[in-house]
């Protein structure tokens, strides 16, 4: 029975990787969740719930980072809202060590962003 659910969550991961990405989502984006994936070092029951979240977080994330019309404090407030929207459920999937390190790769990604957008790139 646990072989066959090591292969059920496999699969299942692969389809999640190999999948099309979210309409509006760029495959540089969908780049960013598996990596972010692997960084984390999630188990395959962890991704199975994980990477649907980050990747519809995603296209949100890219549209407010790219929003030309919001000065950078309020992308930054935007952007941690819409972090903390997905905080309960990722908080009840991730070991603390793992949420912590998500926490602080978001936080750096925040600011390389605002830092990106301010340097006129």
């Amino acid at each position: 029975m646990k072989k066959l659910f090591t292969t059920f969550a496999a699969c299942l991961i692969a389809f999640l990787i190999v999948a099309p990405a979210a309409p509006g989502q760029s495959p540089e984006a969908e780049a960013k969740v598996i990596a972010l994936a692997r960084q984390l070092k999630l188990t395959p029951q962890q991704e199975v719930k994980v990477l649907p979240i980050l990747k519809a977080e995603a296209p949100k994330f890219e549209a407010i980072k790219n929003d030309p019309s919001l000065p950078p404090m309020q992308k930054m407030r935007q952007l941690r809202a819409l972090h903390s929207e997905n905080a309960a459920p990722l908080q009840k999937i991730l070991s603390p060590a793992q949420y912590q390190q998500l926490q602080a790769i978001r936080e750096a990604d925040i600011k390389k962003a605002i830092a990106k957008k301010r340097a006129g790139g």
